[in-house]
């Protein structure tokens, strides 16, 4: 009978999004592959998917219903790994895996990013931290995404094992840079004229994400870049904030909201420069995709953007609430064409030597394979 691993998250797009190169290696091996989460999304590379009403929201009442699923699915197909992601989602799984565990079912968590850090709200810590340390007892190998995390899980949480694996991978020939003639073709392709400057940055828009902070930094970038353009992709609840915003503010012709998007990898290349205004990240896709896209990058000062990106390198990391000194990296890159040529080829190569869909996979098949060696083992010991 062929090995079983069930990946487990809160919605199914998270999978379609992140996950599909290490389903496929999966398969490679010769396990059959299942799904567990919310949606109704067409996966590649996967045997069984199963709809699981798992909320966002902890306290939703359907996750007693979504924990009682995972409980009777775990129990009846006895996987061999569990590998759960996303925050409720990776709760319950893990607590819905407490039996499977007994019976030999290895458990993963890859934590994209702690809801608590050094600069967290209080209120994060009072809620989130208690959970995970509290879960880690029930993790066989908890995945960490960056330094700070790993750090802090390594020292206090019992987790059997901590790892730390660089993200979720960056597909290279997707997000690749393009010749300044191509460039400027798809910038007219989507209304921009040729000299336009164009920032980019795609985000759900909450309060966390911060897309305010760039709405002021163009504020003050309105007289001496008049061409310069704002193009935020993404919705959510701050969206019609950050509009009235612009128009307060007389930057509503050089901010473009361009909505849910799925032609980023058309828009990013063509861009000027990434910018990045959120509080907390574990480590953004979006940074990452902009960079192997030849794109520098100016961003506020969080644990994930420092991660990613190296002053004078590749960008530069600014202060928190210091729209001044964002404002004048950006005058500085668009005054300095080979500057912005340098740091944006530096950006790629650091996608290239840490961050590719390739480094990444060859990562988490360490780790996948050291529990395959392990259940080996304890096989030949029960025979």
């Amino acid at each position: 009978m062929a090995n079983k691993v069930l990946f487990c998250a809160t919605v199914d797009y998270h999978f379609k999004a992140f996950h599909i190169p290490y389903m496929r290696w999966f398969k490679e091996q010769g396990w059959a592959v299942h799904v567990a989460a919310s949606g109704e999304i067409e996966l590649p590379y996967v045997d069984q998917k199963y709809n699981i009403p798992i909320q966002r929201s902890p306290l939703h009442r359907k996750n007693v219903k979504a924990y009682e699923q995972l409980k009777t699915l775990m129990n009846r197909n006895k996987y061999n790994i569990v590998h759960c992601h996303t925050p409720t989602g990776g709760v319950l799984a893990r607590l819905a895996a407490r039996e499977a565990r007994k019976s030999g079912t290895m458990v993963m968590y890859t934590a994209h990013g702690f809801h608590f850090c050094k600069d967290a709200p209080l209120l994060n810590w009072m809620i989130y931290y208690p959970i995970e340390k509290w879960m880690a007892h029930y993790t066989d190998c908890l995945i960490t995404i960056n330094a700070e995390d790993y750090e802090l899980a390594t020292h206090r949480f019992k987790a059997k094992h901590v790892e730390y694996v660089h993200g979720v991978g960056v597909n290279t020939e997707q997000f690749k840079p393009i010749k300044e003639n191509k460039k400027v073709e798809i910038k007219k392709s989507f209304g921009y004229k040729p000299n336009d400057f164009l920032l980019f940055y795609a985000a759900e828009f909450n309060k966390n994400k911060n897309q305010e902070f760039l709405i002021q930094v163009l504020a003050l970038l309105k007289d001496d870049m008049p061409h310069a353009k704002l193009l935020l992709a993404g919705e959510g609840p701050m969206l019609e904030k950050c509009r009235e915003q612009a128009v307060r503010l007389g930057v509503s012709q050089m901010v473009d909201f361009l909505g849910y998007r799925q032609d980023i990898q058309q828009i990013v290349p063509m861009c000027d420069m990434a910018v990045a205004s959120s509080f907390r990240e574990g480590l953004p896709v979006n940074i990452m995709e902009a960079m192997a896209c030849g794109l520098p990058v100016v961003a506020i000062d969080n644990r994930g953007h420092k991660e990613l990106v190296q002053n004078n390198k590749n960008g530069w990391i600014i202060e928190r609430n210091n729209t001044v000194d964002f404002s004048n990296k950006i005058k500085v890159l668009a005054d300095n064409e080979e500057l912005k040529q340098k740091l944006g080829q530096n950006g790629r190569i650091i996608i290239l030597n840490k961050y590719s869909v390739e480094k990444i996979l060859t990562e988490k098949s360490r780790i996948y394979q050291s529990y395959m060696m392990e259940m080996e083992d304890v096989k030949w010991t029960n025979l």
